[in-house]
């Protein structure tokens, strides 16, 4: 539907309010972890439902598309910086999963110890809440903005302005984020937009479709054995091991889930420029059934072992650089 559609309903009497077709309104969490938390949430015409959180680093909750699930969220549920500070070594027991989980800006995958600093499992930066955080409508788009800082007396000065643009008769979502080194000396980053997607969109009837002319980089030898089927899925199974590859693309940055049965298929996609690599996540365990679709800078090894390995990406002084992330959510086509 277009504006001029919209505009024509409107005087033709069929609609009064907007939020007939579509939604953007924040709410407050009364209960829980997150009790305390704000939500922004968005619903579009097209049938895409998301939760944005300013509390964590406008990272993504849940979303729905067209009524039914297509993100994944862990045992844990909704967190909020409350519950993650006092417990920065027990990540397993506050990652809430959800459509988008930042990992940095300094670190990513284990915790490690870095010369004299220590750095948790996957950063701190969903512990972060956001500045400046504004929700708007402009041209028939909703705009979410914010500023996210990650900082230490002496030290690191690390923003990131992130804008979450979702058009309002649409069924996409784009995360731009402008990473800025604001010191006078290089810093190191580490990033992973940790993107997870579960049930009913993740199942054994799923397929997921990458660009050919990739290099695949098994992880440990569990998934080494199961290089033949990485792009397909079992049935939760007890207490199956996790799998991870590493997607090292060409000139093409993109990975679709297509799951028949829905007849609904996910694309996302992603600037290689600043994010060459795409690590792949699956845990085919029951309980704990995702996929992970990871754009990342690094080999997700830690910092310490980035550095040893030579794979430790860095922000020149003053530098700031452009990472963007996409989705699509469609209708999978029909033959006939």
């Amino acid at each position: 539907m277009e504006a001029i559609e919209l505009e024509q309903q409107m005087k033709t009497g069929y609609i009064g309010h907007t939020r007939q077709l579509y939604t953007l309104r924040w709410v407050g969490l009364r209960e829980g972890r997150a009790k305390g938390c704000e939500v922004i949430e968005v619903c579009t015409a097209g049938g895409l439902q998301i939760d944005i959180l300013p509390d964590t680093g406008l990272d993504i909750g849940q979303c729905r598309y067209r009524g039914v699930n297509m993100s994944w969220m862990s045992k844990n549920g909704y967190d909020s910086p409350a519950v993650i500070a006092p417990y920065e070594t027990e990540f397993l027991h506050t990652f809430p999963g959800v459509l988008l989980y930042t990992c940095g800006l300094r670190s990513a995958g284990p915790a490690n110890q870095d010369r004299d600093e220590w750095h948790p499992l996957h950063g701190r930066y969903h512990g972060l809440a956001a500045e400046q955080v504004c929700a708007s409508v402009e041209n028939d788009e909703i705009i979410v903005k914010g500023i996210i800082r990650e900082t230490a007396l002496f030290g690191h000065v690390l923003e990131v302005r992130r804008t979450i643009r979702v058009p309002c008769f649409g069924t996409s979502i784009t995360v731009e984020d402008q990473v800025s080194n604001l010191t006078p000396r290089d810093e190191e980053i580490m990033q992973i937009y940790h993107c997870n997607f579960g049930y009913p969109l993740l199942s054994e009837k799923a397929t997921l479709i990458l660009p050919e002319g990739r290099q695949t980089i098994p992880r440990t030898e569990f998934a080494k054995a199961g290089l033949g089927r990485a792009c397909e899925f079992d049935p939760p199974i007890d207490g199956e091991e996790e799998r991870v590859f590493f997607q090292k693309m060409q000139n093409e940055f993109w990975a679709t889930l297509r799951n028949p049965e829905l007849s609904v298929e996910m694309t996302i996609s992603w600037s290689g420029d600043t994010l060459p690599i795409l690590s792949q996540w699956s845990s085919m365990a029951s309980g704990d059934y995702v996929l992970g679709l990871e754009p990342t800078n690094c080999y997700i090894m830690g910092r310490s072992a980035e550095r040893k390995n030579g794979t430790l990406p860095a922000l020149k002084a003053f530098e700031t650089i452009t990472n963007t992330v996409k989705f699509d959510f469609v209708e999978e086509k029909q033959n006939g």
